[in-house]
């Protein structure tokens, strides 16, 4: 598995202020979705995400997300060395993602940009 980087995750209230906020400070436009209720701006390293509180619940339990060239190598390479799976591999507005607890307890998404 090839890891490419990792993204932070942060939940606000208000998507708005932090997008112009994070916008700014890292000199990049934000890329915009929605998933499950959940309105969601990436900018930079930085994922911004805003929406009802019982996802943002979920959503606070993943440390990061770490970018990949490929889920399915993550996929295995993560089951050989003792991850549990809990979600995917899935499609997701931007390529495909998996969610897994590393054997510490941690929870992190993997996400890759295939089409």
């Amino acid at each position: 598995m090839v890891i490419l980087g990792t993204t932070l995750r942060i939940c606000v209230d208000d998507l708005e202020p932090a997008v112009e906020f994070y916008e700014r400070l890292t000199g990049a436009q934000a890329q915009r979705f929605e998933r499950g209720g959940v309105s969601v701006a990436a900018a930079g390293c930085f994922l911004l995400m805003s929406g009802p509180e019982a996802e943002l619940e979920v959503l606070r339990k993943v440390a990061a997300t770490i970018s990949v060239q490929d889920v399915d190598a993550a996929f295995t390479a993560l089951t050989e060395a003792g991850a549990k799976i809990l979600a995917g591999p899935v499609p997701t507005p931007v390529g495909r993602n998996l969610i897994a607890v590393h054997p510490d307890g941690s929870v992190f998404e993997y996400v890759d940009r295939r089409a």
